[in-house]
């Protein structure tokens, strides 16, 4: 936090400062190709399963290469956390922070989710969005960040001392451990900094910190993505509810989410760029 300032301004301060900010990423050559065609076929849709996900727990889903899937808010305002693993090599998983440096805080319609090293490709694209009208607000908030890791046990601890086992990344740890038989310490291992689905965030103007406030969501609003590899999903319930108050409690009036599945012709996805995993050589320069 920058508010507390112990060195003398230098005698040559102006020409240190003002410089104008330079994108560090710039994700021109990975502008969504795929949007128009994958629009299309979303109007050719049938729901292949759906499950519902408690308040203040989480579920595991899987969904095949070529499908799309929604998260949706179906009883009232809430909060869900997203982790993504390819199927198939649960090493690879999304890469909050790399996704948040290519598109920004925020993520809406056509932005993609990288997975992490040293695979870095796009497990899923957002293809909806009921929510994209909210866009920024006089705070600076938007919904969908990818600023926020997840609530979690330990810094809850850390601020009230207190022992809370309903926070996501507890959800997310059980949920794998239940649903995928992994051992308890292989599981929270691979949790991951999540997508924060429906969540209201932005950094405060005067300290930048993380702030949250009551998510815009109301029952059928949906975040729907189209699968890019044949993904393993986990979705928590947030214990913050709508996210206006307070989280890693029971205080919260928290409601269930919905997944589901869909699929389409795959006449409508025959022109579609495929994802690839990265091709670096991966020598970093040792001979």
């Amino acid at each position: 936090m920058k508010i507390r300032k112990f060195s003398k301004k230098p005698l040559d301060i102006s020409e240190r400062i003002g410089a104008k900010p330079v994108v560090c990423y710039p994700n021109n050559n990975i502008e969504e190709k795929n949007l128009t065609i994958l629009h299309i076929a979303r109007k050719n849709l049938s729901k292949k399963n759906e499950i519902i996900i408690p308040p203040r727990d989480a579920k595991t889903f899987q969904v095949k290469k070529g499908e799309f899937f929604r998260i949706e808010s179906v009883e009232g305002p809430q909060v869900g956390d997203l982790n993504l693993f390819n199927l198939n090599n649960l090493n690879e998983k999304f890469y909050s922070g790399k996704t948040r440096a290519l598109y920004g805080t925020h993520l809406s319609v056509g932005d993609k989710m990288f997975s992490s090293f040293p695979y870095l490709r796009s497990l899923a694209t957002i293809t909806w969005d009921t929510l994209d009208w909210y866009d920024y607000d006089e705070d600076g908030g938007s919904v969908h960040d990818v600023i926020g890791t997840r609530c979690d046990p330990y810094t809850s601890k850390l601020l009230s001392g207190n022992d809370y086992h309903y926070c996501c990344h507890s959800n997310l740890t059980r949920a794998l451990v239940k649903e995928k038989k992994l051992k308890i310490d292989e599981a929270e291992k691979i949790v991951h900094d999540v997508l924060n689905v429906f969540m209201l965030t932005g950094f405060t103007n005067d300290t930048k910190q993380y702030f949250m406030k009551a998510s815009p969501v109301r029952p059928g609003d949906y975040l729907e993505f189209f699968a890019e590899t044949d993904l393993l999903g986990a979705l928590s319930a947030c214990p913050g509810g709508d996210c206006g108050s307070e989280h890693s409690s029971d205080v919260a009036k928290c409601y269930p989410l919905k997944l589901s599945i869909w699929q389409t012709n795959e006449k409508y996805l025959k022109d579609l760029d495929t994802s690839e995993i990265s091709n670096y050589d991966r020598s970093h320069g040792i001979d």
